[in-house]
């Protein structure tokens, strides 16, 4: 996941290692806007085989990677399928 923020959001500067797990996505941490948000749910569905709805993107999942990396694997999790093809 955090390979996936700084390359689809093209973060110049920024290394994965240094995106905390527990790290603010948003505010006062990455700052990361609206903007952005779109862009890594439409990356998070092309690498992980996704169909996030709206209603899904809330405050809370995308709070941190931590938070993102429980999303993931939740929607993995509901759909056998895509668990397969993931590997998890």
């Amino acid at each position: 996941l955090k390979v996936l923020i700084v390359d689809r959001l093209r973060l110049e500067g920024l290394t994965p290692d240094r995106i905390g797990d527990d790290m603010p996505l948003f505010g006062e941490g990455l700052g990361l806007d609206s903007v952005d948000a779109l862009e890594l749910v439409v990356g998070m569905e092309k690498e992980f085989g996704l169909s996030i709805k709206s209603h899904e993107v809330d405050k809370e999942s995308f709070r941190s990677v931590a938070s993102l990396a429980r999303f993931v694997r939740l929607a993995l999790s509901e759909d056998p399928a895509k668990r397969e093809r993931q590997g998890a």
